[in-house]
This record gives structure tokens, C-alpha cells and sequence, in this order.
């Protein structure tokens, strides 16, 4: 076995073990001594992998979730990719309540933001492509952390309202406004290609 398999399967231990504690107590009980006791490896194996327990937290949803994002075809896709998130919120709701409670809204919101900042980028590329236009390089940047910034916000507002919101409308509304906007921002500030 390689070292990057073995490195893979070592992370996957972790996590899992990280999932398994999540589901006995709130993440900010759990330790690492806990975490490499179920995985039977070692502390210095765990601080080899992570920095501490945020940093599996973050790589376990990203290897959950954004990943399987990134490999969506956004320009026909952002409503599945959108609905995908979304969906795993839901499947995972402890998991996410767990360390939404424990580690607060800023540090889960980060957990999506760089990865999702990258993916709406690629979808902003995408549609300068298809309208023959390109932005500058400063208002591209600007666009995609500003969509990043409006969908992790309304990402994290309907976790904590997730009862009294419909998914469906969260998801309509949001591809509606990128759909809608974007191309005409585009159209706007792009020079022709």
C-alpha cells in the first residue's frame, strides 16, 4: 500500500471515530485522546494528519460534501449541486447541530467558504464563457466571494431555521438570483471575447 492510501485510510479512521464520539456527547467534550483510542493509533499519528479536532471536523464534511460538489457540472447543475448540500445538511443533522452548537456559525460557515468561493468561481468562468465576455480579474474575485458570501449565508440561515423553511423555496430563490444576475453582470461588465 502506498503512503497517500495508507495516509487516506488513517484520515478515514479518524473520522470515523470523530463521527462516533459526535453521536455520545457535543463536539467540545470530545478528545483526541478519545478519537485515537477507538481508531487505535497513536497521538503523535493524529498531530501528523491534523492540527487538532476542528481541523477533522472540516476535512470530514469537506471529503462529505464538497468534494462530491466540486465535481458537479455547475452550469447546468448549481441547483443539483445547491440541493446536494443541502441534502447532506439534512442527512448529517447531528453531525452538523453538533458543531454548529459547539464550534458556532463562523467557524461551520468556514468550513464552505474556500472550497465553495473555488466552485463559484468555476461557475462564473463557465457563464463568461458561454456569453463571450470576460470580466477583470479584481471584479471576478469580487462576484465569486460575494455569491459565496450570500450562499453560505443562506446556507447557514436555513440550518438554524431549517423547521420553519422550505428547502425547495431556499433553493429556487437562490438559482433564481445567480441565474438571473449573474449573466446580466456579465453582459454589463464584461468586455467582448
Amino acid at each position: 500500500m502506498t503512503h497517500a492510501v495508507t495516509s487516506m485510510n488513517t484520515k478515514r479512521a479518524l473520522a470515523a471515530s470523530l463521527r462516533n464520539a459526535m453521536e455520545k456527547k457535543t463536539f467540545s467534550k470530545i478528545t483526541v485522546t478519545e478519537i485515537i483510542k477507538e481508531c487505535g493509533v497513536n497521538r503523535k499519528t493524529f498531530y501528523y494528519h491534523f492540527q487538532d479536532i476542528y481541523a477533522l471536523l472540516k476535512w470530514m464534511v469537506q471529503q462529505d460534501a464538497v468534494e462530491v460538489v466540486k465535481q458537479f457540472d455547475l452550469v447546468s447543475n448549481i441547483e443539483d449541486a445547491i440541493r446536494f448540500v443541502m441534502d447532506y445538511i439534512e442527512k448529517n443533522e447531528h453531525l452538523i447541530a453538533c458543531a454548529y452548537d459547539s464550534v458556532g456559525h463562523d467557524i461551520v460557515k468556514s468550513f464552505f467558504y474556500d472550497d465553495f468561493t473555488a466552485i463559484t468561481l468555476r461557475y462564473i468562468e463557465a457563464k463568461e464563457q458561454a456569453a463571450k465576455h470576460c470580466l477583470n480579474d479584481g471584479y471576478r474575485n469580487f462576484l465569486a466571494k460575494f455569491y459565496t458570501e450570500a450562499l453560505s449565508g443562506m446556507l447557514m440561515q436555513w440550518i438554524s431555521e431549517r423547521e420553519e423553511v422550505d428547502k425547495d423555496i431556499v433553493i429556487d430563490h437562490i438559482t433564481k438570483t445567480i441565474n438571473k444576475s449573474l449573466p446580466n453582470l456579465i453582459e454589463t461588465y464584461g468586455t467582448p471575447q
